[in-house]
């Protein structure tokens, strides 16, 4: 059965970050991983040098749908487009968080939502958190036409429609799981420089096969079925599909992910100690320069 995963955000301030998603969402420090140079599958964007990963959830990524925190050491900020609409959580406590940090509580059309560095939007459902099952509830993206992005999960994908009325739909592969949600927005979707990607697991011996039925529908494969090494981890199979509006979408092996994406005790103590030797700030000043801006 193919499995929600993940959704990945380029993050320019590290420590604020982490501070919200930490301190004000709940979430913990699931793994840390520091790489040396670009991703083959550019899962840090179209960058070359140094960058981390750092995974944080309400619980293990077996069986919740977590953030991946992408920080290139070279960029302080991203500019947003209008690709990614937000994320639905159920938890009244990250409320009551948000006023313990005085973090702001924004509102929308009567929804309260939280806002992290660099502008992306959780929107919070205010119920007492739940305790066996996934808080986050959903994530919404844009589409330039629903019926085409339909056709896309729908039909080829074979996510199950939940829900669908006027100008959103309600997909998910499974009961238990968060669900996409996409919503016409009535014009084209702007990726920018912040986009993301959303990742899925599958069977890894299905990899090959939803690589072709891509290529049989002239649809976009951004990157090839390929191998991706962890240093000291499992290494995992991947290919990096696009929709018709251009969100990135991943597909990994399930089994070898499933290694790789276990709870690291450490995970929190090797994101804190990167914070604290991270003198990239430092160097850029001493260079004369800020960081770049993408």
């Amino acid at each position: 059965m193919n499995r929600a995963l993940h959704f990945v955000f380029k993050i320019g301030d590290r420590k604020k970050t982490v501070k919200f998603f930490k301190d004000v969402l709940g979430m913990q420090v699931l793994r840390h991983e520091e790489f040396e140079e670009g991703c083959k599958a550019s899962c840090n964007g179209p960058y070359d040098g140094k960058w981390s990963k750092t995974m944080v959830g309400f619980g293990p990524e077996d069986d919740h749908f977590v953030m991946e925190l992408t920080y290139n050491y070279g960029i302080s900020t991203y500019k947003m487009g209008n690709d990614f609409i937000g994320i639905t959580i159920r938890s009244k406590e990250c409320l009551e968080r948000a006023a313990a940090n005085d973090w702001p509580i924004l509102t929308s059309d009567s929804k309260k939502y939280l806002e992290c560095p660099g502008g992306y939007k959780f929107f919070i459902e205010e119920e007492p958190q739940p305790r066996d099952s996934d808080p986050v509830v959903k994530i919404a993206l844009a589409s330039s036409n629903l019926d085409r992005s339909l056709k896309f999960w729908n039909e080829l994908l074979q996510m199950k429609i939940y829900e669908k009325k006027d100008n959103m739909a309600l997909l998910g592969f499974a009961d238990n799981q968060a669900k996409l949600c996409l919503i016409d927005i009535g014009g084209s979707v702007d990726h920018a420089k912040a986009f993301g990607r959303i990742a899925f697991s599958c069977p890894a011996k299905g990899l090959p096969a939803i690589q072709a039925k891509m290529d049989e529908t002239g649809n976009t494969v951004l990157t090839r079925l390929v191998s991706l090494d962890t240093p000291g981890k499992a290494t995992v199979q991947v290919v990096i599909l696009a929709d018709p509006d251009g969100h990135e979408i991943c597909f990994v092996g399930d089994e070898a992910f499933r290694e790789l994406s276990k709870v690291d005790p450490k995970g929190d103590a090797l994101l804190t100690e990167a914070m604290e030797n991270d003198k990239s700030d430092e160097w850029f000043a001493q260079k004369g320069k800020g960081k770049g801006e993408a």
